[in-house]
C-alpha cells in the first residue's frame, strides 16, 4: 500500500563516516526486520550488505515500513552469534554500535533481539543506507515481538 504523501517525499539516503553519523543511521534502522539470508559479506570487496524492512518513524504518519539497503565498506572480517545460515526466521535490529580499537579502525556491532549479533571488524566507519522504494502499511508500531505480516509488502510471511 502506498500513501499519498509518498509522491512528494524523497527516499531517505544517509552516509556515516564517524560514530556520530552511525548513531543517526542506527536510529533510522531501529526495529528493522530482516532475516539471516538478508545479510551478505563480499570478502573480496571488503563489503557487508544487508536489506532490511525498516520502520518509518515519520511523526503523525500511519505505521508503515520501507525496504532499505545498507552497505558497510572496508570490512576486514565478519563474526556472527546466534544466526543460522538459511534460517528464514525474522529478527528485529535493535542498534548499530561502533567500538574503536586502533582509531580509526574498530568494530561495528549489529545487535538483534533474541541475542543474535553480527560484528564487523572495519578499517574505519564507511556506511551508506538508502531506501529502495517499496512502502507498505505495518500491522503495528514496533515492539520486540515480531509480527510476520511486517516482513513482506503487507502480506503474511
Amino acid at each position: 500500500m502506498t500513501f499519498p504523501e509518498d509522491n512528494f517525499m524523497e527516499l531517505l539516503r544517509l552516509a556515516a563516516l564517524d560514530a556520530e553519523d552511525l548513531t543517526v543511521i542506527s536510529a533510522h534502522l531501529q526495529d528493522a526486520i530482516l532475516r539471516p539470508e538478508d545479510l551478505t559479506y563480499l570478502a573480496g570487496e571488503h563489503r557487508f550488505l544487508m536489506v532490511a524492512r525498516r520502520f518509518d518513524w515519520t511523526p503523525n504518519a500511519p505505521p508503515r515500513r520501507r525496504l532499505a539497503g545498507v552497505h558497510f565498506e572496508r570490512v576486514l572480517t565478519v563474526k556472527t552469534r546466534g544466526l543460522t545460515p538459511g534460517d528464514a526466521t525474522p529478527m528485529s535490529l535493535l542498534a548499530l554500535t561502533f567500538t574503536p580499537t586502533n582509531a580509526p579502525s574498530g568494530h561495528v556491532d549489529l545487535v538483534f533481539s533474541g541475542g543474535a549479533a553480527v560484528r564487523l571488524e572495519v578499517e574505519c566507519i564507511e556506511v551508506r543506507m538508502k531506501d529502495l522504494g517499496p512502502v507498505w502499511e505495518a500491522a503495528t508500531r514496533p515492539g520486540h515481538d515480531i509480527d510476520t505480516r511486517d516482513t513482506a509488502s503487507g502480506t503474511a510471511a
